[in-house]
Protein backbone atom coordinates (compact mmCIF):
# COMPACT_ATOMS: atom_id res chain seq x y z
CA UNK A 1 0.00 0.00 0.00
CA UNK A 2 1.51 3.45 -1.09
CA UNK A 3 2.31 5.65 1.88
CA UNK A 4 -0.45 7.86 2.75
CA UNK A 5 1.72 10.98 4.20
CA UNK A 6 2.65 12.57 0.80
CA UNK A 7 5.64 11.85 -1.83
CA UNK A 8 9.12 11.77 -1.11
CA UNK A 9 11.74 13.91 -2.06
CA UNK A 10 12.70 10.52 -4.38
CA UNK A 11 9.52 10.22 -6.36
CA UNK A 12 10.07 11.88 -9.34
CA UNK A 13 5.96 12.36 -10.09
CA UNK A 14 6.16 14.88 -6.87
CA UNK A 15 4.15 17.69 -7.40
CA UNK A 16 5.91 20.77 -6.26
CA UNK A 17 4.95 21.51 -2.36
CA UNK A 18 3.35 25.13 -3.16
CA UNK A 19 2.18 26.46 -6.62
CA UNK A 20 4.96 28.12 -8.90
CA UNK A 21 2.30 30.20 -10.16
CA UNK A 22 1.92 34.18 -9.33
CA UNK A 23 -1.25 33.47 -6.52
CA UNK A 24 -3.67 36.01 -7.19
CA UNK A 25 -4.01 38.37 -4.07
CA UNK A 26 -7.33 39.16 -2.73
CA UNK A 27 -10.82 37.41 -3.13
CA UNK A 28 -12.38 34.63 -0.76
CA UNK A 29 -10.75 31.42 -2.58
CA UNK A 30 -10.77 28.13 -0.92
CA UNK A 31 -8.36 25.14 -2.60
CA UNK A 32 -9.95 22.28 -3.48
CA UNK A 33 -9.15 19.72 -1.23
CA UNK A 34 -6.83 17.14 -2.57
CA UNK A 35 -8.46 14.11 -1.19
CA UNK A 36 -12.16 13.88 -0.91
CA UNK A 37 -14.82 11.88 -2.82
CA UNK A 38 -15.77 12.81 -6.55
CA UNK A 39 -18.68 15.16 -5.80
CA UNK A 40 -17.35 16.84 -3.01
CA UNK A 41 -13.95 17.37 -5.12
CA UNK A 42 -16.18 18.60 -7.83
CA UNK A 43 -18.07 20.82 -6.31
CA UNK A 44 -15.14 22.67 -4.36
CA UNK A 45 -13.38 22.94 -7.99
CA UNK A 46 -16.31 24.40 -9.53
CA UNK A 47 -16.54 26.84 -6.20
CA UNK A 48 -12.89 27.57 -6.41
CA UNK A 49 -13.51 28.96 -10.00
CA UNK A 50 -16.49 30.70 -9.04
CA UNK A 51 -14.59 32.67 -5.84
CA UNK A 52 -11.65 33.31 -8.81
CA UNK A 53 -14.18 34.73 -11.28
CA UNK A 54 -15.40 37.15 -8.32
CA UNK A 55 -11.63 37.79 -7.52
CA UNK A 56 -11.26 39.28 -11.05
CA UNK A 57 -14.29 41.46 -10.32
CA UNK A 58 -13.33 42.85 -6.35
CA UNK A 59 -12.35 46.67 -6.40
CA UNK A 60 -13.34 47.73 -9.71
CA UNK A 61 -15.76 50.27 -10.66
CA UNK A 62 -18.63 49.83 -13.06
CA UNK A 63 -16.69 51.66 -15.86
CA UNK A 64 -14.34 49.30 -15.67
CA UNK A 65 -16.25 46.29 -15.35
CA UNK A 66 -17.75 47.24 -18.32
CA UNK A 67 -14.64 47.95 -20.29
CA UNK A 68 -14.10 45.77 -23.49
CA UNK A 69 -10.97 43.62 -24.50
CA UNK A 70 -10.31 44.93 -27.38
CA UNK A 71 -12.39 45.26 -30.72
CA UNK A 72 -14.11 43.58 -32.08
CA UNK A 73 -14.47 41.61 -28.86
CA UNK A 74 -17.66 42.22 -27.25
CA UNK A 75 -16.26 40.50 -24.27
CA UNK A 76 -16.04 42.31 -21.09
CA UNK A 77 -15.88 41.38 -17.03
CA UNK A 78 -19.68 42.21 -17.01
CA UNK A 79 -20.38 40.34 -19.57
CA UNK A 80 -18.83 37.17 -18.64
CA UNK A 81 -20.73 37.28 -15.17
CA UNK A 82 -23.73 37.88 -17.01
CA UNK A 83 -23.34 35.07 -18.92
CA UNK A 84 -22.27 32.59 -16.35
CA UNK A 85 -25.25 33.52 -14.24
CA UNK A 86 -27.46 32.77 -17.58
CA UNK A 87 -24.83 29.34 -17.83
CA UNK A 88 -25.49 28.77 -14.32
CA UNK A 89 -29.44 28.63 -14.58
CA UNK A 90 -29.63 27.07 -18.19
CA UNK A 91 -27.80 24.39 -17.17
CA UNK A 92 -28.39 23.54 -13.78
CA UNK A 93 -32.19 25.01 -13.12
CA UNK A 94 -33.79 24.80 -16.30
CA UNK A 95 -31.88 21.70 -17.90
CA UNK A 96 -31.23 19.90 -14.97
CA UNK A 97 -33.80 20.27 -12.61
CA UNK A 98 -36.33 21.19 -15.28
CA UNK A 99 -37.32 24.34 -13.12
CA UNK A 100 -39.88 26.63 -15.21
CA UNK A 101 -37.57 29.75 -15.08
CA UNK A 102 -37.28 32.40 -17.92
CA UNK A 103 -33.47 32.40 -19.49
CA UNK A 104 -31.32 35.54 -18.28
CA UNK A 105 -29.91 37.83 -20.52
CA UNK A 106 -31.17 36.12 -23.51
CA UNK A 107 -34.08 36.75 -25.56
CA UNK A 108 -34.73 35.22 -29.26
CA UNK A 109 -34.78 38.59 -31.12
CA UNK A 110 -31.07 39.38 -28.72
CA UNK A 111 -29.46 36.27 -28.27
CA UNK A 112 -25.70 38.24 -26.79
CA UNK A 113 -27.44 40.22 -24.15
CA UNK A 114 -25.16 38.62 -21.52
CA UNK A 115 -22.62 40.40 -23.33
CA UNK A 116 -24.26 43.72 -25.51
CA UNK A 117 -26.71 44.67 -22.95
CA UNK A 118 -24.25 46.57 -20.38
CA UNK A 119 -26.75 48.80 -19.46
CA UNK A 120 -27.64 47.22 -16.39
CA UNK A 121 -26.04 47.81 -13.28
CA UNK A 122 -22.50 45.32 -12.48
CA UNK A 123 -23.10 44.71 -9.17
CA UNK A 124 -26.82 44.23 -9.37
CA UNK A 125 -25.70 41.30 -12.31
CA UNK A 126 -22.98 40.19 -9.95
CA UNK A 127 -25.63 39.30 -7.22
CA UNK A 128 -27.50 37.75 -10.00
CA UNK A 129 -24.61 35.27 -10.56
CA UNK A 130 -24.39 35.06 -7.35
CA UNK A 131 -28.05 33.94 -6.84
CA UNK A 132 -28.09 31.32 -9.91
CA UNK A 133 -24.60 30.01 -8.29
CA UNK A 134 -26.60 29.33 -4.35
CA UNK A 135 -29.56 27.89 -6.91
CA UNK A 136 -26.75 25.41 -8.74
CA UNK A 137 -25.75 24.60 -5.51
CA UNK A 138 -29.05 23.24 -4.29
CA UNK A 139 -29.69 21.31 -7.55
CA UNK A 140 -26.06 19.70 -7.01
CA UNK A 141 -27.07 18.89 -3.02
CA UNK A 142 -30.51 17.25 -3.80
CA UNK A 143 -29.12 14.76 -6.87
CA UNK A 144 -26.52 12.14 -7.41
CA UNK A 145 -23.71 12.22 -9.41
CA UNK A 146 -25.29 9.40 -11.45
CA UNK A 147 -28.91 11.52 -11.72
CA UNK A 148 -29.57 11.86 -15.15
CA UNK A 149 -32.20 14.12 -17.33
CA UNK A 150 -32.99 14.84 -20.98
CA UNK A 151 -32.02 17.65 -22.97
CA UNK A 152 -34.53 20.25 -22.78
CA UNK A 153 -33.94 21.39 -26.65
CA UNK A 154 -32.53 19.37 -29.13
CA UNK A 155 -31.05 16.42 -28.83
CA UNK A 156 -32.69 13.54 -27.00
CA UNK A 157 -29.74 12.98 -25.10
CA UNK A 158 -29.55 12.46 -21.35
CA UNK A 159 -26.70 13.24 -19.20
CA UNK A 160 -25.49 13.12 -15.77
CA UNK A 161 -24.86 15.87 -13.07
CA UNK A 162 -21.34 13.95 -13.21
CA UNK A 163 -21.14 15.27 -17.51
CA UNK A 164 -22.90 18.46 -15.91
CA UNK A 165 -20.84 19.60 -13.15
CA UNK A 166 -17.49 18.70 -15.62
CA UNK A 167 -18.76 20.50 -18.17
CA UNK A 168 -19.56 23.60 -15.92
CA UNK A 169 -15.59 23.16 -14.67
CA UNK A 170 -14.42 23.43 -18.04
CA UNK A 171 -16.61 26.24 -18.88
CA UNK A 172 -15.62 28.11 -15.76
CA UNK A 173 -11.64 27.51 -16.41
CA UNK A 174 -12.35 29.00 -20.01
CA UNK A 175 -13.73 32.32 -19.05
CA UNK A 176 -11.53 32.65 -15.87
CA UNK A 177 -8.72 32.76 -18.15
CA UNK A 178 -10.69 35.50 -20.57
CA UNK A 179 -10.81 37.07 -16.84
CA UNK A 180 -7.22 37.34 -15.98
CA UNK A 181 -6.65 39.07 -19.40
CA UNK A 182 -9.44 41.34 -19.06
CA UNK A 183 -8.74 42.20 -15.42
CA UNK A 184 -4.60 42.82 -16.53
CA UNK A 185 -6.06 44.97 -18.95
CA UNK A 186 -8.37 47.14 -16.99
CA UNK A 187 -5.54 47.60 -13.94
CA UNK A 188 -2.37 45.28 -14.50
CA UNK A 189 -3.29 43.06 -11.78
CA UNK A 190 -2.28 39.30 -12.44
CA UNK A 191 -2.32 36.25 -10.63
CA UNK A 192 -3.44 32.62 -10.99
Amino acid sequence: MPDQTGPTPQDPYAAPPVSLSQRWEGGDRVDPPRIAEEKASLAAYLDFYRATLAAKCEGLTAEQLNDRSVAPSTMSLHGLVRHLAGVERWWFRINFAHEDVPMLFYTDEEPDLDFDGLADDPVADLAIWRAECEQSRRVVDAAGLDDTAPMIMGAHDRFSLRWLMLRMISEYAQHCGHADLLRERVDGATGA
